[in-house]
């Protein structure tokens, strides 16, 4: 009997593919969109999470235009760690305890849809207040260290004279001094002299770099801005590193102006 050559046989035992239908690369398409959707989802709900600094609030720590990675695992999980922030539960799982110095992200107050960053000064107990632009903290004055000029420009390219200095906040759980840097802009006004204020027990206080521009814990009013204490319970994670930042003080179209906006000497540093 004859041997069948390879070109006797049909196309698919002779090793050549058969064109794939329609409906398979379809649904291969699909299967592939899902899987790094399910894959990014798992990453943002558990491990991290990018934002974008959109205020001068936290000036000169951050500066607007900053992009950060943030770490979700750093205070456990609560319904604000997921995507829609569905109700599923209260409180938080694994519970990991804040320290002060920590940047944070939390949610808002008076909108848990919005999503506030700032720096934990204060921990249950804790007594804070600011007399004459200068913290204190259980009734000692926290140091501000090497004062010197300082020019901020924030998210409406507005300029801003003031003094920086290296604030030494005392930290917790057995850490050190907090070392970081602040930007003050005057002495008086509301957020310059507070009443003594005592953090309530499941709560924390919350201050931005950028003392006479931020809306923060020293505001316990009614009104939309007020942030006032903040539950636990609406820490979203702790910024770890700026992984990219740009300067958008040209209009987007003009894209000769890209390579020099960028901040290049920013790009992943350490969040301190």
């Amino acid at each position: 009997m004859q041997d069948m050559t390879k070109s006797d046989y049909p196309p698919s035992e002779a090793g050549v593919d058969r064109p794939a239908s329609p409906g398979r690369v379809f649904l291969d398409y699909v299967r592939t969109i899902i899987t790094v959707a399910l894959a990014v989802t798992l990453v943002r709900t558990f491990l991290f999470e990018s934002f974008v600094i959109p205020s001068g609030s936290m000036i000169p720590t951050l500066q607007v235009g900053d992009y950060l990675w943030v770490s979700k695992y750093s205070y456990g999980y609560s319904k604000y760690s997921l995507p829609f922030s569905p109700n599923l539960f209260e409180g938080r799982v694994w519970a990991g305890t804040p320290h002060r110095g920590d940047v944070a992200v939390f949610r808002f107050t008076k909108d848990t849809s919005v999503d506030y960053i700032k720096r934990i000064i204060g921990l249950p107990g804790d007594h804070i207040r600011v007399t004459a632009g200068h913290l204190y903290l259980n009734d000692q004055p926290v140091p501000c260290l090497n004062p010197h000029p300082y020019t901020a420009i924030d998210e409406s390219q507005v300029s801003m004279e003031g003094e920086a200095c290296e604030e030494q906040l005392p930290g917790s759980g057995g850490r050190g001094v907090v070392a970081h840097q602040v930007l003050k802009l005057m002495d008086d006004g509301a957020q310059n002299n507070t009443p003594d204020y005592v953090v309530p027990p499941g709560y924390f206080f919350a201050m931005g770099d950028n003392r006479d521009d931020s809306a923060d814990s020293r505001f316990m009013g009614d009104g939309p801005k007020d942030l006032g204490f903040v539950p636990m319970e609406n820490l979203v994670g702790q910024a770890q590193r700026v992984f990219f930042s740009v300067d958008s003080a040209h209009p987007l179209w003009q894209f000769w102006y890209w390579p020099v906006e960028i901040r290049w000497g920013r790009i992943l540093r350490s969040v301190a």
